[in-house]
């Protein structure tokens, strides 16, 4: 009954367009385990957040690469701006979805690799905490709460680090277990088996280029010091946040495609 409660809870209060991160996680779950979220306008609609993400990027690569600050350019980064803020604001909703995920995995499937399993409950964590962190720093920011907002920007940047390099680590280790399967049985499994595998192992592929295009972006926006943080040109942060978007673009079309199939 809990729930129940919960999802229909989620259910009100979570945007189509807000939710990139819960969304993401849930597509990964859908892929390994070949089990359904249950969100019923997603039979039909491709999620709006990876759009609104793609176009925020989009806006930022070519008003930076645009030559001039003025006209044009400028209204392009302008934009860009302007639909990341509201990207923030969308995602003070996200954190019920997100915790209906976590509770959802829970520990993880009893048959599912242990370091797997560790390292998916290990990313859930940190993508919990990082909306609390994030909503911290945008009430501090627009004067709700008075606090200092940029420690905690750099502790959900941290956070959302954290995450990536541990879903870098899953699909690594997902991608590993892939390919030994695929060398043992090439001469005994069947042809769709095959098929099949080869198409896990291009969504792991995939996964690890859009998480490390997006780890790349969020250690540029930690405080100078740490690694390349800072260093990006804004025409490079455009440019990583793009592909990464377009490839979640795509990993989304592709499960909703398998999904209705």
């Amino acid at each position: 009954m809990a729930a129940g409660a919960l999802g229909g809870l989620v259910a009100a209060l979570e945007t189509h367009r807000g939710r990139d991160r819960a969304e993401k996680m849930r597509i990964k779950e859908r892929r390994k385990r070949k089990k359904r979220d249950h969100q019923p306008w997603f039979q039909h609609h491709l999620p709006w957040g990876p759009q609104v993400r793609a176009l925020c990027y989009g806006c930022q690569l070519a008003g930076a690469a645009l030559p001039g600050p003025a006209g044009l350019p400028g209204g392009l980064l302008a934009a860009s701006a302007q639909l990341s803020s509201c990207r923030t604001a969308l995602r003070l909703f996200d954190d019920l979805a997100m915790l209906r995920h976590s509770c959802s995995y829970g520990l993880g499937p009893e048959g599912e690799d242990a370091l797997v399993r560790g390292l998916s409950v290990l990313c859930n964590v940190a993508n919990q905490l990082y909306y609390p962190c994030e909503h911290l720093a945008w009430a501090a920011d627009v004067g709700i709460v008075r606090a200092g907002s940029q420690k905690w920007w750099t502790r959900s940047t941290a956070l959302w680090g954290c995450a990536l390099l541990l879903g870098i680590l899953r699909s690594l280790r997902i991608l590993f277990q892939l390919r030994r399967k695929l060398s043992q049985h090439k001469c005994t499994s069947s042809p769709q088996s095959q098929q099949k595998l080869r198409a896990q192992v291009r969504a792991e592929v995939l996964s690890i280029l859009m998480d490390t295009a997006d780890l790349s972006n969020a250690i540029h926006w930690l405080p100078p010091g740490f690694l390349w943080a800072g260093r990006f040109p804004p025409w490079l942060v455009g440019l990583l946040g793009t592909i990464s978007s377009l490839i979640g673009i795509y990993q989304a079309s592709r499960g909703a495609n398998s999904e209705a199939a």
